[in-house]
């Protein structure tokens, strides 16, 4: 189940939301565990645009958590700084962000 495809023009407006963000969930020595996977799905739905912080203690690579998580949580891989993932997912309930037509 993988994420929508997006545009550039929409991606460029999610980098741009998500540059003030700060990661909200942290992927560490145990990996990407249902816990996390059940952490990014409540916060997508509530937030839509997340950062994923990989930490160094992670036994997996940032490309690999983010490739995990669009997988598993039908979330857009938006991009990736350093230890950082942004995901992007339309909230089924409360959709805030406004994307430009494809």
């Amino acid at each position: 189940m993988a994420g929508q495809t997006l545009t550039g023009k929409q991606i460029r407006t999610l980098r741009a939301l998500a540059h003030h963000l700060r990661p909200v969930v942290q992927v560490g020595k145990a990996g990407v565990t249902a816990g996390v996977i059940e952490q990014v799905e409540e916060v997508l739905e509530a937030q839509e645009l997340i950062k994923v912080s990989v930490l160094d203690t992670s036994p997996l690579e940032r490309d690999e958590v983010g490739d995990i998580l669009v997988e598993e949580t039908g979330a857009s891989w938006v991009q990736s700084i350093g230890r950082t993932v942004v995901l992007y997912r339309r909230s089924r309930e409360n959709p805030q962000i406004q994307l430009p037509p494809p």
